[in-house]
């Protein structure tokens, strides 16, 4: 047996002692970098007030974050694999937190949008290694369960928690303090994952994959962009379909080369297994649908409702109840004794029963008779889902690939946000235009005019959300088409016979 299935068999054997203190560690920092993504959207208005920044520049406060993030992730999954898991994790919340200070100090735009690229820069090496670490540390099946329970609620629920935490801060405190609060959760992870977290075996030593490395990152990064511009300048728009050109023929090519090349940066291995390919596509569509409902719902209560930043924070509680309870209590209790499909499937189609009732939302709509039952929906059936997903896509892996299998999660669902917000943004803008040139002739009045407004909004919500209901349909389609593995001690079983090189020996699943 070569050395890391020796070492890789020896850490099946004994898991690490501290590994529960590290799942804390762990979640920490994933809370940090999900809530991110949402925390510094309610703080936007303010920050471009104060900093003078113009609303053409506006988008790249979000933008300048997606696309270093995005287009860096597979890179920061590789580099977990050589240079550690640990090191790599810690070294991406320090620099995190550093770039969170610099953007909290901002004294001009340029200053706050190279802040938001190194943070997007750091979070895509953290984010991989904390996941291939969770994958790598927690080896009984049981446990498993219960760690990636946890883990999925965060992922899921994050987005919703930043909601509220950023309207708390904007309103109460400063725009400034979205970045500084990052800080406090970085030092605390990067310090208790240096103390309690012991480097797992299986490091990848071969070289550093250069020419998959510049093809990935100019590729999502086009990917991504494309997206975000249509969102902004229309799909017809000559540079979005240059984008979406460069990014098909980049990443053509990065797939051509990793074909060829004896070290790659992502072995096509992780992604044409059956199972893992299911879960990162139905993994991205979910994602899809998600972000145009946080936009959606968003706009709504604040716009159409005049819900304050808070209350709107608050009125998301339901669903992120909803993702706990989903994750750790069906997901995490029924892992051991389902198929991965008998989960992710329904819970996709719970989802999108949540996504349904909304497509019934108007201007007076109750809050308490269809919001709060939609958003428990979603949140049930999206933490059931997430739950095994994030787990399956990491079970298998070999040691050495743990750290890129967690990036393509992560790719996943960070491609899917750009996706979700562009497309479903885009589709409920022309909705809207649609209803108000057919209906603003009638409006005679200023105020009939202004409910015509409101109206066209809400339609527009609700003609993008019925999509978003397809999406997720498509989603729960896929993890019945495409996931056939079984619970995971059968998976784990099997799963020496799906992985493995000519240079290794095969580790049974259960390592991992």
């Amino acid at each position: 047996m070569s050395e890391t299935a020796q070492a890789t068999a020896g850490t099946a054997q004994a898991p690490d002692s501290n590994r529960w203190k590290a799942l804390t560690f762990i979640a920490l920092a994933q809370l940090m970098v999900v809530l991110d993504a949402t925390i510094v959207n309610i703080a936007l208005p303010s920050a471009q007030q104060d900093l003078g920044i113009s609303d053409g520049n506006r988008q790249w406060v979000i933008t300048a974050y997606a696309l270093a993030f995005g287009g860096l992730l597979l890179f920061g999954g590789r580099i977990a694999d050589i240079w550690g898991r640990k090191r790599t994790f810690v070294t991406g919340l320090i620099g995190f937190a550093g770039a969170s200070a610099l953007g909290g100090a901002a004294t001009n735009e340029a200053m706050l949008l190279g802040s938001r690229a190194l943070q997007g820069a750091f979070g895509a090496l953290l984010a991989p290694a904390a996941l291939s670490l969770l994958a790598v540390m927690f080896t009984d099946s049981k446990e498993r369960a219960k760690a990636f329970g946890i883990y999925g609620a965060i992922a899921g629920g994050g987005g919703a928690v930043g909601l509220i935490l950023g309207g708390f801060l904007t309103e109460y405190l400063d725009w400034r303090w979205t970045f500084f609060v990052n800080i406090p959760f970085a030092v605390v992870a990067a310090a208790g994952a240096y103390f309690v977290i012991r480097e797992p075996a299986g490091r990848n030593r071969s070289p550093l994959d250069i020419p998959g490395v510049v093809l990935s990152t100019l590729g999502l990064v086009s990917l991504v962009y494309g997206f975000t511009r249509a969102e902004s300048e229309g799909w017809g728009d000559s540079m979005t379909i240059g984008l979406f050109v460069a990014s098909a023929v980049l990443l053509a090519a990065f797939v051509l080369v990793e074909s060829k090349v004896k070290a790659p940066l992502l072995p096509l291995r992780v992604i044409t297994e059956r199972n893992r390919g299911g879960v990162y596509l139905s993994l991205g569509l979910a994602i899809i649908a998600m972000f145009g409902l946080f936009l959606f719902l968003t706009y709504y209560l604040q716009i159409v409702k005049g819900y304050s930043p808070v209350k709107t924070g608050f009125a998301f509680l339901p669903m992120i109840a909803g993702m706990i309870a989903g994750s750790t209590q069906i997901g995490a209790r029924l892992m051991n004794r389902l198929p991965a499909r008998l989960l992710m499937g329904p819970g996709f189609l719970v989802a999108a029963a949540g996504m349904l009732l909304l497509t019934q939302m108007e201007i007076g709509s109750s809050y308490a008779a269809l919001l709060l039952p939609a958003m428990l929906l979603l949140g049930l059936g999206m933490g059931t889902a997430f739950m095994p997903a994030m787990s399956l896509a990491t079970l298998g892996v070999e040691p050495r690939d743990s750290g890129v299998a967690s990036a393509m999660v992560n790719t996943s669902q960070q491609v899917g946000g750009a996706i979700g917000t562009a497309l479903l943004n885009t589709i409920a803008a022309s909705a809207t235009t649609a209803y108000v040139k057919d209906h603003i002739a009638g409006a005679t009045t200023q105020p009939q005019q202004q409910l015509v407004q409101l109206q066209a909004q809400v339609h527009g919500y609700t003609n993008a959300i019925w999509f978003a209901v397809g999406i997720l349909v498509v989603a729960a389609g896929i993890a019945f088409t495409f996931i056939n593995a079984g619970s995971p001690d059968a998976t784990a079983a099997a799963a020496g016979s799906l992985e493995g090189t000519e240079d290794d020996v095969k580790v049974p699943v259960i390592a991992h």
